[in-house]
């Protein structure tokens, strides 16, 4: 493998390991994240050769995600920086890995979950008066920032996803 493909091979991971972070400590994903993903997705494409077709899938499903995160946005389940990263993410992902990815993000969004809220439980006494993103993440009623389970979940999927298996096996 090339350096410039494994440039892009590790764009998605990178990028998606920066919107966890920046979520565990802002509560906000920024629109240049989900940005350089689209963009990205491009090159990395027809680096691993995907047909045109394969591309429209992968367009098709990314608006899919991007519909279905607009209704978890609209009923207040899920923030819009998370819906765009499950879209621009499942963009990388296609219709083989983007169901696989949803599995995993259910999965570790309720292992999330329950840890923050046996943390909230059971670390008052350390949040309480704390300023910072570690006081903010442990107030009782507070947010959940989700796009912790979304990059675990995807970057669990990545592996098998087509550009990922074609950029791999090139050599």
């Amino acid at each position: 493998m090339n350096i410039a493909n494994l440039l892009l091979i590790s764009l998605l991971p990178a990028l998606v390991i920066a919107a966890a972070l920046k979520d565990l400590t802002s509560m906000t994903i920024p629109n240049w994240i989900s940005g350089l993903l689209i963009l990205g997705f491009i090159p990395a494409a027809w680096a691993g050769d995907l047909g045109f077709i394969q591309v429209v899938g992968h367009f098709a499903i990314g608006l899919a995600a991007l519909l279905i995160g607009m209704g978890l946005f609209a009923a207040r389940v899920i923030g819009g920086g998370d819906a765009k990263l499950m879209a621009a993410s499942a963009l990388w992902l296609g219709m083989e890995s983007a169901g696989v990815a949803a599995l995993w993000i259910g999965v570790f969004g309720g292992l999330f979950c329950l840890i923050l809220i046996l943390a909230r439980q059971n670390l008052q006494l350390y949040a309480m008066g704390r300023d910072g993103w570690v006081g903010q993440l442990l107030e009782p009623k507070g947010d959940i920032p989700y796009g912790v389970a979304i990059a675990a979940g995807v970057l669990m999927a990545f592996p098998a996803s087509p550009i990922a298996t074609a950029m791999t096996f090139m050599g």
